[in-house]
């Protein structure tokens, strides 16, 4: 059954009246998305940490937990908000940030990507790439060890998080030593079993997906490009480890699944958990939601055993 929790969510969805994203302007969305997250998520936890930073054009934000501030570079992980590639900015994926910083022990480094439909494919990869490249170049200035750099994100991030890490292999540049795929978008053809079974009453809907797709790849002929579809490269081969997290109660949900098997099928180290109780969007919603901390904590551990702390 779905978590009451998350139903009694949709149920206050449906009496807000909620417009559809589809049916509302870029701004419009951007609008509610903000509003929406002040009511599921909870008050900022504090860090010891917190700082702008700039890679060549593109916003980060650091966050840094009390336990990784002992004179020694902190492990960092690189965060890419989810939010469709059309909302989301640095302070919507504030709080999560703070969270995974605190669970994990170690540094959080946040990605303020261009959005679209403005800037469409693949100007939010190019700017992930951007930053994950200026990060590991200044990560000694910056009192971070980029030896021990994971990337991750959540649905559009955790598209992006996917592809970064193809994009870096494919040039022969380093990895990143983890992967963090929280309910990723792995295939924008968008005809796995979920999409049907899941296309309706659960938040995020398949028509608000074809939105989404539609205004980031808006050429179909790009929607079986790896850099937009992580699991259609054709190897998979020396990824770095991953943990993979779904909900049940997802579209997203079985293309999660696939990239996790992708991924052990192609010998990488691979964790994959699907909270089946839960619906897209439930990691940062740990103010109405008891088992979004739960994930955050495992998603912690994982960083941490990573990291060997």
């Amino acid at each position: 059954m779905l978590d009451p929790q998350a139903r009694a969510y949709i149920d206050w969805m449906i009496q807000r009246g909620a417009p559809p994203v589809q049916s509302t302007t870029p701004q419009q969305a951007r609008q509610f998305f903000e509003e929406r997250r002040v009511l599921t998520q909870p008050d900022p936890p504090e860090v010891a940490e917190v700082r702008s930073l700039d890679a060549d054009g593109v916003p980060l934000r650091l966050f840094r937990s009390a336990a990784a501030d002992a004179g020694r570079p902190s492990p960092v992980l690189v965060y890419l908000h989810g939010g469709g590639w059309l909302v989301g900015n640095l302070d919507s994926h504030d709080v999560l940030c703070r969270q995974l910083a605190l669970s994990s022990q170690g540094a959080v480094v946040a990605v303020d990507y261009r959005l679209a439909p403005e800037h469409p494919f693949p100007a939010a990869l190019d700017d992930s790439l951007a930053a994950l490249r200026w990060i590991r170049r200044h990560a000694a200035a910056l009192g971070l060890d980029g030896s021990r750099l994971a990337v991750g994100g959540d649905s559009a991030g955790g598209n992006l998080a996917a592809s970064a890490c193809l994009a870096l292999r494919a040039g022969g540049e380093p990895l990143p030593g983890f992967q963090l795929l929280v309910y990723p978008v792995t295939d924008l053809r968008q005809g796995m079993p979920s999409y049907t079974a899941n296309a309706q009453g659960f938040g995020l809907t398949r028509d608000a997906m074809a939105h989404y797709r539609a205004l980031y790849v808006p050429e179909a002929a790009q929607w079986t490009d790896w850099r937009a579809s992580p699991l259609l490269a054709d190897d998979h081969r020396g990824l770095p480890p991953a943990l993979v997290l779904t909900a049940g109660f997802d579209p997203l949900r079985d293309e999660g699944r696939a990239y996790a098997d992708a991924l052990s099928a192609a010998g990488v180290p691979t964790q994959f958990v699907c909270f089946e109780r839960q619906i897209h969007g439930f990691f940062s919603m740990s103010r109405i939601i008891d088992e979004a901390s739960l994930a955050v904590a495992l998603c912690g551990s994982a960083l941490r055993r990573a990291w060997r702390l």
